[in-house]
Order: C-alpha cells, then sequence, then structure tokens
C-alpha cells in the first residue's frame, strides 16, 4: 500500500463521489425539465411531479449514505484517540479540543501526538494545521 501523506490520505471512491452524484443530479434535472414540460402540455403532471420527488429522495438518501456513516467512524476515531492519549498520560484529551481536531491528530505518531494534542487544545489549531504540523505521519488506511 502506498505511503499516506498529508497530500493523499483522502479517499475518493470514484463510483460513489462521481458517478453517482453525476447520475443523481442529470436525474433531478431531466426530472425539472420533465415537470416544466408536463405542465406546459398540461398532460403527465402527476407522473413529472412524482418522478421530481423520487430524485430529490434518492439525492438525499445517497446524501445520508456517506453523513451517516462519517459520524460513527467520527465518534470511533474519537475514542480510539482518547483511550490512545489516556494509554501514554493516563489522563483523557483535553475537553476544549473538537472532534475534527481529534480526527486530524489521528495521523499523529504517538511520540508527537502528546505535543500536538497539547499544543492544538492550547492553541485551538485547525485540523488542517495540525496535519501539517505532523512530521512523522501514521497513516489511517481503514476510513472510507
Amino acid at each position: 500500500m502506498k505511503e499516506q501523506n498529508l497530500k493523499n490520505h483522502s479517499r475518493i471512491v470514484p463510483a460513489y463521489h462521481i458517478l453517482l452524484f453525476l447520475i443523481v443530479t442529470a436525474c433531478l434535472i431531466s426530472s425539472i425539465w420533465n415537470m416544466y414540460r408536463a405542465y406546459e402540455h398540461h398532460s403527465g403532471r402527476l407522473v413529472a411531479v412524482a418522478l421530481f420527488g423520487l430524485c430529490i429522495a434518492f439525492f438525499v438518501l445517497a446524501w445520508y449514505a456517506r453523513v451517516f456513516p462519517l459520524v460513527a467512524q467520527d465518534r470511533a476515531i474519537r475514542a480510539e484517540e482518547n483511550l490512545r492519549h489516556f494509554a501514554l498520560t493516563g489522563k483523557l484529551l483535553n475537553n476544549n479540543l473538537t472532534t475534527p481536531q481529534v480526527i486530524a491528530l489521528r495521523f499523529a505518531e504517538d511520540t508527537e501526538f502528546l505535543l500536538l494534542a497539547e499544543r492544538a487544545a492550547k492553541e485551538n489549531m485547525k485540523p488542517a494545521e495540525i496535519k501539517k504540523a505532523i512530521v512523522n505521519w501514521k497513516p489511517d488506511h481503514h476510513r472510507v
């Protein structure tokens, strides 16, 4: 597996992130066009509205099919990093750290994790700043 770093740690699944949303967007646009034509010709309005509703429902479904697992992964990562911090120090992570900050900290090796966690809490660093500050990158190939 390729070495992970700041530039390549994001994962894109082309069939989901690109193809699915292109298809859903095309369906939504064509259903709007179909609805316009149906009202213009005073025919097929019920089918056009139903098709539009289905496209909206599919768009919402596709969106939340991505969001809900990410929320669960965020909670798991926060718990893992809290346990990691506890194992290294005997104390839980600083409560001032936000979930996005903790998620960014997961890429830091143990040697710099503690100092970076303290600095992130004290300076209220943004997740991107935390990732840039990491010298020894610890890969995370499990997040989708």
